[in-house]
């Protein structure tokens, strides 16, 4: 069973997705502000965050960002916000996926079961026949989930480690942003650009010497993005 942990400063939100989670199975605990959220991610084993941006005191901007300086758990944001501007700023620090208000919670719930099963993956750590895929000094390991640069580990959200081993296990290939999307989200891809071009660049400036002038991850443009096989 899963630990899933909302936090919105409105009750009413967080007891009506309760009631929509806890029905499909999932332990639910509940925080109202940022920095009850931080306590709560102490004190239980949460795997997957649905949060708030726009909360009294720590919002969740700044929530997530301290908890991605220890953390690579899903984190899903709620926001009244629906401009793309907004979307990509909450994808810039850390979140995995960005829902507006008012939302579908049948939709919500569908979402929340899509990155527990990838980062459940994550997790599964297989001690035989250990799969390694490599692009000259772009080394990861599949089973125990460890990417490496020229020997450096590389520290990679769950969405940004699933983009970027299906690139290198498919290196030389160009796939398109609708393509990248539908493979690593598992829905259709409509209105999907930015939250893709959003992580190809966080990818980017963990793996690359210089993510201006990339070795490994590149644009072919007006088509989409490939693994630069070497």
């Amino acid at each position: 069973m899963s630990n899933i942990l909302i936090c919105d400063d409105e009750k009413e939100i967080v007891d009506a997705i309760e009631i929509y989670l806890i029905q499909e199975g999932f332990q639910v605990f509940k925080a109202y502000h940022g920095q009850e959220a931080l306590d709560q991610l102490k004190k239980q084993d949460i795997h997957l965050l649905i949060m708030d941006i726009m909360m009294p005191g720590l919002d969740g901007i700044r929530t997530a960002m301290k908890i991605r300086e220890s953390s690579s758990i899903p984190i899903i944001f709620l926001s009244a916000k629906s401009q793309d501007a907004d979307k990509i700023l909450g994808l810039n620090i850390g979140a995995d996926d960005y829902i507006t208000k008012p939302f579908n919670p049948l939709e919500l719930v569908a979402r929340v079961k899509s990155h527990l099963r990838r980062y459940t993956k994550l997790g599964n750590i297989a001690a035989e026949n250990q799969a390694i895929y490599r692009a000259g000094g772009l080394v990861i390991n599949d089973d125990t989930k460890e990417v490496t640069v020229e020997g450096e580990a590389i520290k990679l959200t769950p969405i940004e480690y699933n983009i970027l081993c299906f690139l290198v296990k498919n290196q030389g290939k160009v796939f398109s942003i609708e393509q990248i999307y539908e493979k690593i989200w598992e829905e259709e891809a409509i209105g999907a650009d930015n939250t893709v071009a959003v992580h190809i660049r966080h990818i980017r400036e963990k793996i690359e010497i210089n993510p201006k002038n990339p070795k490994y991850l590149k644009v072919v443009w007006g088509i989409g993005y490939k693994i630069e096989k070497q």
